[in-house]
């Protein structure tokens, strides 16, 4: 089964990268997930133990790094139709 996880940390700064959305964007990076950033939030998508594996370190990672509010919607994907 594959999963996709969409993430966004807070709080948001404007005038610079926080450090816990660095990290967020590392765990994912390092777990080989496939990555898209976009302007509201990231998706990531990968085989489901990876994710969910990926998903537990971001939540552990980034609160350590100052994230106060973490948002995170996972899907499973249809594997008959692609990533999507």
């Amino acid at each position: 089964m594959r999963l996709k996880v969409e993430f966004t940390t807070e709080p948001f700064e404007l005038d610079g990268f926080p450090e816990h959305a660095r990290t967020a964007r590392r765990v994912v990076d390092e777990a080989g997930l496939s990555v898209d950033v976009g302007p509201f939030g990231t998706t990531a998508e990968g085989e489901a133990a990876q994710t969910l594996s990926a998903i537990d370190r971001l939540v552990r990672e980034t609160l350590a790094h100052g994230a106060t509010r973490i948002s995170l919607q996972v899907s499973v994907l249809d594997e008959g139709k692609g990533a999507g």
